[in-house]
């Protein structure tokens, strides 16, 4: 039975759509008991909220007692749920399955064991072909119990029973082999919730070693296609935690590759085939190969335009976080800023849309690629803008890198607006942030001490102060586990703009022009 609690049937609510709000008011008008008008007007009255609020149910519909209210909320909870079933019934493959695997078991218990079967024989087919495992091994387990207990015409047929045991312990072998992959890329995901990527040698080597012990035995070549997507997964996870872009792109590539070859299977699971393209282009950002990058983004794009109109709203959220995520990031390859600009009234409008199922860390990513790209274009003004959002979101939990390298750029933008009477108190705010950081790498101690030490008292800095900077930070470009700080805060083309007297933009526009 649905959960009546309030805050979550009011969420609910909230996350239905005009055209689902329509199909509901007209599957709930099919009923005609007498409690129909009042779970209705209940939906209305929560539907009209900007905020939960009990009292107002009462004062606009008085003929709700308070005793009635809880079994209402949850009356109604079960018929939103059933009119979205019947909406969602058309997109979702494991719905389709599940209504005629009930349907199956309808006809069972009437005792029309002939047309339950025949429904299961043709279910299964649709589950094996869209590697539905467990649907499928459930589909077996419920024929197999209809064999057992009544005399069909399949005993007449040779061999028939023996390929159903036999088909079932393969189904079951599939979803153990399932279970255990998804379990290892659970656990290496939590490695990194927990730790971040790998901070040195010694990191890197507890990680691998870890993986190895919880990898199973498989045969590669007779894994089915979960199996074979989740195999890349964990491996992709792997090498990000430590930060060998090569192969983690190598197996992304595979991943993403598998549902490339199989459209079905793409509009089957389009979440896992999105995140794949997502990390290939992850890889390809780390790696500088904007080819690739670029490629890719593009067949994530044309994936959504033919094939949205099936999406859930999972879906185009997952869709709206890579490509937006995916095309701010390319400035960073390209120079591209302008188009960056362009982009962001867009995105806003959509993470306003968005808000009930965004967590903050995904905003807070956001307001930094948006600050990022306006200090970037010498707009620090705006840059301003977006960094004081990210500092008043109640996120001290999250993401410790970003609000430190938001710091460090808020400071850096002031310094850029000439409000050096602001850099001092500024400073001391940064600093108490920075001693409760748990972890900091060498360029992040670097910056740190730089914003200290050279713009507290300073109101401008020589060219030997910012070519110093440059040198310190070089120190590091190549280091596999201290480099990525600078594709937060690349400091050191800002300090190399500083010295030509140019945009980080057009510094970047030159770079690429010059690869090319």
């Amino acid at each position: 039975m649905p959960i009546s609690n309030s805050e979550q049937l009011f969420g609910l609510i909230k996350s239905l759509n005009k055209s689902e709000k329509r199909s509901f008011k007209l599957f709930a008008s099919r009923s005609h008991n007498q409690g129909t008008s009042k779970f209705v007007r209940l939906f209305e009255i929560l539907d009209g909220m900007e905020e939960y609020d009990e009292a107002l149910i009462f004062q606009k519909s008085p003929q709700i007692t308070k005793s009635q209210l809880p079994n209402l909320k949850r009356h109604l909870y079960t018929q939103i749920m059933k009119a979205l079933r019947n909406i969602h019934i058309d997109k979702e493959l494991d719905i389709q399955i599940r209504e005629q695997l009930d349907f199956a078991r309808i006809l069972y218990g009437k005792g029309l064991y002939m047309q339950s079967l025949k429904i299961l024989n043709r279910v299964k087919n649709i589950a094996r072909d869209a590697h539905q495992n467990v649907l499928y091994f459930e589909i077996l387990e419920f024929e197999k119990r209809i064999e057992e207990k009544h005399i069909t015409r399949s005993r007449s047929i040779a061999g028939k029973m023996e390929d159903l045991i036999e088909t079932s312990d393969y189904a079951n072998k599939m979803i153990n082999m399932e279970s255990a992959l998804t379990n290892l890329k659970l656990k290496i995901h939590g490695l990194y919730i927990k730790g971040g990527h790998a901070k040195n040698k010694d990191d890197a080597d507890h990680v691998y070693q870890y993986f190895e012990a919880n990898k199973p035995d498989v045969a590669y070549e007779a894994l089915s296609f979960f199996e074979k997507v989740y195999w890349h997964q964990s491996y992709v996870w792997l090498y990000y935690i430590l930060l060998d872009f090569e192969n983690c792109l190598f197996h992304a590539r595979k991943w993403a590759g598998f549902f490339h070859d199989d459209p079905m299977m793409a509009s089957v699971n389009p979440d896992l085939y999105m995140r794949g393209m997502h990390y290939v282009m992850t890889a390809c950002f780390h790696l500088d190969n904007e080819a690739e990058y670029w490629a890719t983004l593009q067949s994530l794009d044309a994936f959504y335009d033919s094939n949205h109109e099936q999406f859930n709203q999972t879906s185009e959220i997952i869709y709206f976080l890579y490509s937006n995520f995916s095309k701010l990031d390319l400035a960073s390859l390209n120079g591209r800023y302008d188009k960056n600009v362009a982009l962001v009234p867009g995105i806003e409008r959509r993470l306003a849309l968005y808000a009930p199922q965004l967590d903050n860390h995904r905003v807070m990513q956001f307001y930094y690629k948006f600050a990022w790209t306006f200090f970037a274009r010498g707009n620090y003004d705006q840059a301003i803008n977006y960094l004081h959002k990210i500092l008043n979101l109640n996120v001290w939990h999250l993401r410790e890198d970003i609000q430190c390298y938001s710091w460090l750029l808020f400071i850096l933008s002031h310094f850029e607006e000439k409000n050096f009477t602001l850099l001092t108190h500024l400073i001391k705010s940064a600093t108490k942030f920075f001693k409760k950081m748990r972890e900091k790498n060498k360029v992040q101690q670097i910056l740190i001490q730089f914003v200290r030490t050279q713009l507290r008292s300073n109101q401008s800095l020589s060219q030997q102060t910012y070519q110093a900077l440059i040198d310190e930070l070089n120190l590091y470009t190549k280091d596999t586990y201290e480099g990525k700080a600078l594709l937060y805060l690349d400091a050191m083309t800002w300090a190399e703009s500083k010295l030509k007297g140019k945009t980080i933009e057009t510094l970047m526009l030159e770079k690429s022009a010059a690869r090319s």
